[in-house]
């Protein structure tokens, strides 16, 4: 869409507004949006989600508040492609974002969420990391948003070394988040959408994950637990690609010694409540601008990060520590009793578009494949409510063995698509939640093994 023709259809949409009959006008208003994401945070490294040692108040407070959605998972784990899903609602094999270097744009960005919703004369934001294309591709998509502080990729130090100041990006960004709400007002509803770049790794630097200067001393005395598959036994069950993989590389990075591993989580620690700092301030803003009562809050992660488990740093498997992420959608307008729960219901990062365009009023493109969480914020979970999903991974192909694979609620199937012969995995969740015995050869479970890949078959030849 022309930046003439979109700006038609915000003068016609709100001239539209101004003939109204008063008793249309008086129409409850559409809610403003701030949507949190922060980047390779592990599912259950947060307060609410149960860690006993990080501290996340801001971000606890809010999921009291909330529906926590406690099995969140992404399609595709890697931080371009995820990214993509969330802004299109599609799954990798429709939106084509396969790498770093292709951008969304034309009829495919018109189709994401942020561009519906100016058409729609919301007032938009992006701040942090774009991650979606390359340098060039970022820099084009200032045009897109009425305020741009978009940044490619992990775009620098945490802590730039020309820098004075030694402001944190984290807290750069919370800045800038803070400067945005001070341009918007009750009279026009705004779409904000902050990427934080922590808690990703600075990849190779000699800090990797460096903290805010004012969170160093932070869990000083603590000694973070490892995860329960953290072993060399649980490295050998892997096929041998994926052991020489780029998990492995960053492992030898971060995990490789007991010293090591405690330096990297405690600073990891300190990035999310950094992170968790600048909620608080933003969460202020709202408050003191008294728009928080009409601004629906949508917190998450781009993907799971493995902490050593299974001899492996990062993501990119279809593991469960790689592809589940914590959300809460706290939308303050609901009753208190739909308010503060918990919901079990399987969500993906592709509901996340649907979602805020059904509550924005504004008709959900067709070729979104999400489905908005609209229903769950209310109480109603719909009954055909999905059990299961597809799981793709081709990112990076030379260094990240690609797969595919079907989770349902209580199994896995996981299929490593480049290996010949093609090698399989599946595990009964409910029994195995660890993912330690794969069921493949268990001759129990040959039906259901069939099923699993006739549904494999399905998903990747019906989700184009």
């Amino acid at each position: 869409m022309s930046e003439l023709n979109r700006l038609v259809c915000i003068a016609l949409a709100w001239l539209g507004l101004a003939l109204l009959p008063a008793a249309a006008a008086t129409r409850t208003p559409p809610p403003n949006f701030v949507f949190l994401l922060v980047d390779d945070l592990r599912w259950n490294a947060l307060g609410f989600m149960g860690d006993k040692i990080v501290r996340t108040p801001n971000l606890d407070r809010l999921a009291a508040r909330s529906v926590v959605f406690d099995n969140c998972f992404v399609t595709t784990s890697i931080c371009s492609v995820s990214r993509a899903s969330i802004f299109t609602g599609q799954w990798m094999r429709r939106h084509g974002i396969v790498d770093f270097a292709k951008g969304l744009n034309g009829t495919a960005w018109d189709n994401t969420y942020p561009a519906q919703l100016r058409s729609a004369g919301f007032r938009t934001g992006f701040i942090g990391k774009y991650g979606v294309g390359s340098v060039k591709e970022t820099e084009a998509k200032a045009a897109a948003f009425d305020y741009w502080k978009g940044l490619p990729g992990q775009a620098g130090e945490f802590i730039e070394k020309d820098d004075p100041t030694r402001t944190h990006k984290t807290a750069r960004f919370g800045n800038e988040a803070l400067e945005f709400l001070a341009g918007c007002s009750k009279d026009r509803p705004f779409c904000l959408s902050l990427s934080f770049n922590a808690v990703h790794a600075r990849d190779g630097k000699p800090r990797e994950f460096e903290p805010d200067p004012r969170d160093e001393e932070l869990y000083a005395s603590v000694t973070i637990p490892v995860p329960e598959l953290a072993t060399d036994e649980a490295f050998k069950r892997l096929p041998e690609s994926v052991q020489k993989s780029e998990g492995r590389k960053r492992w030898g990075w971060r995990f490789d010694s007991p010293e090591k591993t405690q330096r990297i989580l405690l600073d990891y620690y300190r990035l999310i409540t950094g992170v968790d700092r600048e909620v608080g301030r933003i969460v202020a803003e709202l408050e003191q601008r008294g728009l928080a009562g009409n601004t629906v809050i949508i917190f998450t992660a781009d993907n799971g990060f493995a902490f050593g488990d299974r001899g492996l740093a990062d993501k990119w498997f279809m593991y469960e520590e790689d592809i589940r992420v914590p959300c809460f959608i706290l939308d303050p307008r609901l009753p208190k009793a739909a308010q503060g729960r918990r919901s079990k219901a399987m969500i993906l990062n592709v509901d996340f578009a649907p979602t805020m365009l059904e509550l924005a009023g504004v008709p959900v493109p067709a070729v979104m494949q999400g489905r908005s969480l609209v229903p769950h914020l209310k109480g109603e979970p719909p009954k055909d409510w999905r059990t299961e999903f597809f799981y793709e991974h081709h990112s990076v192909a030379a260094r990240i063995p690609m797969s595919e694979g079907v989770r349902t609620e209580r199994w896995k199937y996981l299929r490593w698509i480049a290996e010949t012969p093609v090698k399989e995995e599946l595990y009964d969740l409910q029994a195995d939640p660890l993912e330690e015995r794969n069921l493949l050869n268990d001759p129990r479970h040959t039906t259901l093994l069939a099923e699993l890949r006739g549904k494999w078959e399905r998903y990747g030849r019906e989700l184009k």
